[in-house]
């Protein structure tokens, strides 16, 4: 097995940085992977880009996510002078598993990759799943861990199974049955204030909060059209508590923090467009039993929905004292301004030193993953 000392003293470990993303989180994706670009010290890593744009293709790019970096409120895919050579994947080749598509293809050899994706077609499984089969180690959770995480309805069933506090929930999809009865029927059971939200997205994009009939029939929609799947849940005047989890043997929680909106709620412009839209508060203005108490059900949430690497567990407090789990982030942001990196540096743990203890627990889980059996033979007690 490799440990960080053997990774210290031998030669550069070749990181692939894959980014963007075939998701409304396309350019969050490109802001993260830049900061983790700025952050690796190119003594001890050898970086290789890989671009997905938004069709869905893979490119290995020339030069850093930054060149590809346009404002938040520009959607377009737009000009580059980034050069761009289109890759294929072939599949149980390793590290020697990615190769420019073309009429003289060269491999790109990388010993781990850093998925730095956010949304569907990136955080829920997909591309790990096609990682997993490609043989190359890779920051973060494995599949399921990816898409239970991903999906809300999923996490909150799962979570609620465990015997872990969630909020009331409605989910809907698109298999018929949208109308979950009267949109005043909805408001009667959730509570007079809901928020609706798509299944399987991220940074608050097609969120909404409703008060009456109109609101929410406004909100139902521009949900569905970003995902088949929405779920609505019950608002609550509450506290927005986030604690960060850093995989290992145990895993370790973070400093706790709090985020302050300044408008309605936590959204997409508070989060990545205004500055001013939010407060970070670490450490949270907390008592050492609650945050005890908080830490403790980021583990639990953690080892429940079978995440790996690493995870952002997001929390509401309600007046009452009691924690509501929000969800679990396993691939958060990592802008300059994300809470998971502030937590860590507030923990102790400087933005390099977070990046590369990710990239080796990567290649340690990969390396664990391989010593597993692939074939079953009578003898094997006789050969441990």
């Amino acid at each position: 097995m490799t440990t960080e000392k053997q990774v210290s003293i031998s030669k550069k470990i070749r990181v692939g940085i894959l980014f963007g993303g075939k998701s409304a989180e396309h350019e969050i994706s490109i802001l993260s992977a830049q900061n983790i670009v700025e952050a690796l010290d190119t003594e001890k890593f050898d970086l290789t880009f890989i671009h997905i744009d938004k069709t869905g293709q893979w490119f290995l790019s020339s030069s850093a996510p930054s060149s590809l970096q346009k404002p938040l409120s520009d959607k377009t895919e737009g000009r580059t002078n980034n050069r761009q050579i289109p890759l294929k994947i072939a599949m149980g080749k390793g590290r020697q598993a990615i190769s420019t598509d073309c009429d003289q293809p060269e491999s790109v050899v990388l010993d781990v990759v850093f998925p730095v994706l956010h949304g569907p077609m990136g955080e829920d499984g997909t591309v790990q799943g096609l990682l997993k089969l490609a043989g190359l180690p890779f920051v973060g959770s494995d599949v399921l861990g990816s898409a239970v995480g991903m999906d809300k309805d999923v996490m909150k069933r799962l979570l609620q199974q465990a015997g872990l506090p969630v909020l009331p929930w409605i989910c809907l999809n698109r298999r018929g049955n949208e109308g979950h009865g009267k949109y005043s029927d909805i408001l009667e059971e959730l509570g007079p204030r809901v928020f609706i939200k798509p299944a399987n997205m991220g940074s608050s994009i097609g969120v909404n909060q409703a008060e009456n009939s109109g609101q929410l029939k406004d909100g139902i929609e521009e949900a569905f059209l970003f995902d088949h799947k929405v779920i609505i849940e019950k608002g609550e005047k509450v506290r927005e508590i986030e604690v960060a989890i850093l995989d290992g043997n145990p895993p370790r929680a973070s400093t706790v923090g709090e985020i302050v909106p300044k408008q309605e709620f936590y959204s997409y412009q508070a989060k990545y467009i205004d500055q001013d839209g939010a407060e970070l508060l670490i450490p949270a203005r907390l008592s050492e039993g609650q945050i005890q108490e908080v830490q403790e059900l980021a583990f639990r949430s953690f080892e429940v929905l079978e995440a790996k690497g690493l995870a952002r567990v997001d929390f509401f407090l309600t007046p009452d004292g009691r924690f509501w789990i929000n969800e679990i982030n396993t691939m958060p942001g990592f802008t300059k301004i994300s809470m998971y990196p502030s937590l860590w540096m507030a923990s102790g743990l400087t933005y390099r030193e977070l990046i590369e203890k990710l990239l080796f627990i990567a290649i340690e889980k990969s390396d664990k993953d391989g010593s597993l059996l692939v074939e079953y033979q009578k003898d094997i007690k006789a050969r441990q």
